[in-house]
């Protein structure tokens, strides 16, 4: 077992790379709050918060002592990046994403899971590959960036005293998780 001293936790990677599943077992493993970037950003029939009203809601979520973020939006990246201890990077290899992407949107539609507010997945808008709601789209359009921009956002002066935990595949993940102290 590993003890993380580490109490305000940011978990980023592509759509799809499973942030979220991540950032909730972390948090529930060492017993502190959750914060679901996406929660806080999308409305009701799947509209979105100002910037100006997410950037609250984010303030208000990450102003207690301990939690664990996931999400990647630059609109708060300076809020939750510069008060958080560490970040768990998923940088997972492309076609493994495609394939939990696709699996989630899926089992999303299929099961009609309701998400943020009374959104719930479409299916075919993902298909529409010219269209800046398909999720698909968003994956192929940001994975390089995000390869390229986290490493360099890392180097920075202003968020160079994160911890970086830079985890490769699935399995990586799931023993570094299993290798995190439980808190009780």
């Amino acid at each position: 077992m590993t003890s993380l001293p580490c109490r305000r936790i940011v978990v980023i990677g592509v759509t799809g790379s499973g942030k979220t599943t991540l950032a909730k077992r972390l948090a529930a493993r060492l017993g502190i709050p959750h914060v679901e970037l996406d929660a806080l950003h999308w409305e009701p029939n799947w509209s979105h918060a100002t910037d100006e009203e997410f950037r609250l809601r984010v303030e208000t979520a990450v102003s207690v002592p301990a939690w664990v973020v996931d999400g990647n939006y630059s609109i708060c990246r300076d809020i939750v990046w510069s008060r958080a201890d560490a970040a768990v990077w998923l940088d997972f290899p492309l076609w493994t994403v495609f394939w939990r992407l696709w699996n989630r949107i899926w089992r999303r539609w299929w099961t009609r899971e309701l998400l943020w507010g009374n959104n719930r997945e479409p299916l075919l808008v993902h298909f529409k590959l010219w269209s800046d709601d398909s999720l698909i789209k968003w994956l192929f359009k940001t994975y390089a960036r995000r390869k390229r921009q986290y490493p360099a956002l890392f180097a920075t002066p202003e968020y160079s005293h994160l911890k970086v935990f830079h985890l490769k595949s699935p399995r990586q993940a799931e023993a570094w998780l299993e290798a995190v102290e439980p808190q009780t």
